[in-house]
């Protein structure tokens, strides 16, 4: 039952990654929501970094879906453990630079610790 939830909730976090890159080509300006004050949004070179990210954001998401789709519970717990490094570097980076605690802690830290309480369901099942 624990890796059941365990996987369902690892699929919602590709689903939410996936989706957060597919906006940052839709709608940049909404990349200033995510805690780094004095976004430029609005400037050309920011939005070609911000292009960067989306598509790796993008192939993040689809990397759980491919370890769901063809691994054991046990591999996908380890990418999970893995890939919570990204949103706990970005919590990092918002409150080096500054950012709303909220947006470092609410959003970014919650994400990395849900990844690993995944992580750890998946491994220890």
């Amino acid at each position: 039952m624990l890796t059941t939830v365990a996987t369902v909730l690892a699929g919602l976090i590709g689903a939410g990654i996936i989706v957060i890159g597919l906006n940052a080509f839709r709608a940049p300006h909404a990349a200033a929501g995510f805690g780094i004050p004095g976004t430029p949004t609005e400037d050309p070179t920011f939005r070609a970094w911000l292009k960067v990210k989306a598509v790796r954001d993008i192939a993040s998401g689809i990397l759980i879906f491919i370890v769901l789709a063809g691994a054991t519970p046990h591999l996908l717990g380890w990418y999970m453990l893995a890939a919570a490094g990204m949103p706990a570097g970005d919590a990092l980076i918002v409150v080096r630079s500054n950012g709303p605690k909220a947006a470092a802690y609410g959003v970014h830290a919650a994400t990395a610790v849900v990844m690993v309480v995944i992580s750890v369901l998946l491994l220890v099942a």
